[in-house]
């Protein structure tokens, strides 16, 4: 057996507290994808980053819940990044990550992370799949057309991984959304969703600019506390959608999960003329502890031929 540590970091701290934990895995040039998948499931964190060597960036994350592979993960990133910097392995503010899509910016601005994501699409989930209507959505939450945000309906957004938008009136629907986790996993394969993300521009702290609650059952993650990648195409919504002229934008989650972990998510938007040409979002990591996990040795000398 060998050992490997993962060192777990919580990412979009908010004041020092809460946030998002993720498993960080350096040199994962050494194991293969099924080992990978073995490590994260181990671990059971919503999600674990591999990182290893790349010939096109700085470095390559590849990202995996405790039951399959996502292609991004905005906690993971800011926890992975914030670590190599901890670490000393980065030194510049300037950095890059190998993604499925190609190379994606990572800007270091003092001890906070910031990603890049790509600009915004939308889709209404119905135009997507006729039997997802608005009515079916807001069942599996148990929720009513009367809770919706005046004049808004659910929203399918992608900066690089699809999420479903629902606006709602105000933190205290927030708080009461009881999910049916069935109904939404099976709403999430048809739409091809990485999640819900609930939201209200009422949020549980002043001088911010929504609160919101992420449920992904279909990547085994009942509810997570801090979702980057679903934080911006949120950002974008508020610009876009509710006129929200602002091009940096603060996200809580996390805080009406059970137990509370609180969550703060930065997001900031490019714009031009009007329209959003980019994004970048961050927030702070620290780390929380390591935790070590027994690999044989066969499966690690596989990995290398």
């Amino acid at each position: 057996m060998q050992t490997v540590t993962i060192s777990v970091v919580n990412a979009f701290v908010d004041g020092g507290t809460g946030g998002n934990p993720a498993g960080i895995v350096l040199d994962a040039d050494r194991f293969d994808q099924a080992t990978k998948q073995r490590i994260a499931t181990r671990v059971g964190l919503s999600e674990t980053a591999f990182v290893s060597t790349s010939a096109v960036a700085d470095f390559n994350l590849e990202f995996f819940t405790p039951v399959r592979q996502i292609a991004h993960c905005g906690h993971a990133t800011i926890a992975a990044f914030s670590y190599l910097a901890q670490q000393g392995i980065l030194t510049k503010t300037h950095s890059s990550r190998e993604t499925v899509d190609g190379p994606r910016a990572v800007y270091m601005d003092g001890t906070r992370a910031f990603m890049e994501q790509a600009a915004p699409t939308y889709q209404f989930p119905d135009l997507l799949d006729a039997e997802v209507t608005p009515q079916r959505v807001l069942q599996s939450l148990g929720l009513s057309s009367t809770d919706l945000l005046d004049d808004q309906l659910p929203l399918v957004a992608n900066t690089g991984n699809s999420f479903l938008l629902i606006p709602v009136r105000s933190a205290a629907i927030v708080e009461r959304i009881s999910p049916d986790l069935q109904a939404i996993e099976h709403i999430s394969e048809r739409l091809g969703l990485v999640g819900y993300y609930v939201f209200s521009p009422d949020t549980q702290k002043p001088d911010r600019d929504a609160g919101t609650r992420m449920f992904a059952p279909a990547y085994g993650i009942p509810e997570e506390a801090a979702t980057g990648m679903a934080a911006g195409p949120l950002a974008c919504y508020l610009y876009d959608y509710l006129k929200l002229r602002k091009t940096t934008l603060l996200i809580e989650q996390g805080h009406l999960m059970q137990p509370p972990s609180p969550s703060l998510l930065t997001a900031r938007l490019q714009t031009e003329r009007g329209l959003i040409t980019g994004l970048l979002v961050g927030g702070s990591a620290q780390v929380s502890h390591t935790i070590e996990i027994g690999i044989p040795t066969a499966m690690l000398s596989d990995c290398s031929n």
